[in-house]
């Protein structure tokens, strides 16, 4: 997968995308990850990208002819068109569903709007998914942005390394996590539950089966269709908005 980040913070992506996961599919040619500077395709000399909204009010507005300038540039770079996503508030609320859709694109382009966000025109004409992380705004796109490369990442066949682990993690079935523990079994007086130690390996499965869903039950009950079971086609997993 390759993917592609506008905005005018280019230095802000420099530290958490080269950690862990991410640096490993990177390095093993999964992930190709791209930022650019948006700033590069304005025309005058400050290098400007916003201006005062049209009708009045707080705030500067992305301009719309810079934006598409460096859309353009962008795509120009690799043969595969890509999904452009803009990272916002207004947007469908991230969740594991969208993350496994996002993760079967080839490319993936990301704009991170700042200020008052960007012209509307832009995002008419120019993208093709607004996503949020979150019902909260932002002071831009970056962390967001990185939030989603995050996600997706962990979806790239071999990111993992164990295939069966993304189908293990919260929300894979539209439930949270089960509980997880490890040695040493005994601490302090607190123990491993019993059924961890058994070594019965149906036991097990039933215990982590029954803890998952009364976590979500417990937690995040909006996960759970009206029978209280979980809902496979629910939106698994919302944790989003914010720009």
């Amino acid at each position: 997968m390759r993917v592609d980040v506008l905005t005018i913070f280019p230095d802000a992506f420099r530290g958490p995308l080269d950690v862990s996961i991410v640096k490993r599919a990177r390095e093993d040619g999964l992930l190709d990850f791209f930022v650019h500077d948006i700033r590069e395709h304005a025309l005058d000399r400050h290098r400007s990208v916003d201006d005062y909204p049209f009708g009045g009010g707080a705030g500067m507005v992305m301009r719309v002819d810079v934006l598409d300038r460096a859309l353009e540039h962008v795509r120009s770079l690799a043969p595969e068109r890509g999904l452009v996503v803009y990272l916002s508030p207004a947007g469908e609320r991230l969740t594991d569903r969208i993350v496994r859709e996002l993760a079967r694109e080839e490319r993936l382009i990301l704009v991170c709007g700042r200020y008052e966000g960007v012209d509307e025109r832009f995002i008419e004409h120019c993208v093709d998914r607004e996503i949020s992380i979150g019902d909260y705004v932002l002071t831009g796109g970056e962390l967001p942005a990185m939030v989603l490369v995050d996600a997706v990442t962990r979806h790239i066949p071999g990111a993992l390394g164990d295939a069966a682990s993304p189908q293990e993690e919260s929300f894979a079935d539209g439930l949270l996590e089960h509980p997880q523990y490890t040695r040493p079994a005994e601490y302090r007086g607190w123990r491993v539950p019993e059924v961890l130690l058994s070594g019965h390996h149906a036991k097990i499965e039933a215990w982590r089966k029954e803890q998952r869903l009364a976590r979500t039950r417990e937690r995040r009950p909006d996960l759970l269709g009206e029978g209280g079971d979980s809902d496979p086609g629910g939106a698994a997993g919302s944790a989003n908005p914010g720009e």
